[in-house]
């Protein structure tokens, strides 16, 4: 595991320990020897994220797309930065670039990048594992609603079991090495069962 990709907010939120989080997460992944992957921005938990990486002198490379560059919205410090066309070029730029993905406090852009990456890696896309840095309990209420979708038929067990969420850092890094992917969604078992499941209805 040697390239971690970070997905978060681009404001700093209304509390200190977001920052805090932030700060600690770029540290961490730069004294384990590992590269930060982001979105290339200066502002909010990215920025923070970003600077507390190099400042541990760890590599840090950025994916932006050419229309925030033009608003003057990227890090002018980073290891490496990626222009790209558009919001589409850039999650598929990161994911390349990226061997796990972390979700930290954020809105509808970071929930909409880890949840691409988690549907991407039950269709078989990639078999990289997706996190969730549950600062404070920020992301209990979507746990709920996501096993809520499990119980309801709509989520495979194994896609949600193998989630990961903690509020430390160092237990997700931890679980990433240890990490097994699933099985891809549509695997021999459940096009089996979804044939039976056909003929019934037949």
């Amino acid at each position: 595991m040697n390239s971690i990709a970070i997905f978060c907010g681009s404001a700093l939120g209304t509390d200190s320990i977001f920052v805090e989080q932030a700060r600690l997460i770029g540290e961490t992944i730069a004294k384990q020897g590992k590269t930060l992957v982001y979105g290339g921005g200066r502002s909010g938990l990215m920025g923070t994220v970003a600077d507390s990486a190099l400042q541990a002198g760890g590599k840090v490379i950025g994916v932006i797309p050419q229309n925030l560059v033009d608003n003057e919205l990227a890090h002018p410090h980073l290891t490496e930065l990626h222009i790209v066309k558009d919001m589409h070029e850039r999650k598929t730029k990161m994911s390349a670039l990226a061997d796990g993905f972390i979700a930290l406090p954020g809105g509808s852009g970071t929930w909409e990048e880890i949840f691409e990456q988690w549907t991407w890696a039950q269709l078989g896309i990639h078999l990289k594992p997706c996190a969730f840095l549950n600062v404070e309990g920020f992301y209990d209420d979507l746990f709920k609603f996501i096993q809520l979708s499990t119980e309801k038929g709509f989520t495979k067990s194994r896609f949600t079991e193998t989630l990961i969420a903690s509020n430390s850092i160092d237990v997700i890094l931890d679980e990433f090495e240890k990490f097994v992917a699933p099985e891809p969604k549509w695997g021999a078992q459940e096009r089996t069962d979804l044939d039976l499941k056909m003929n019934k209805l037949a």
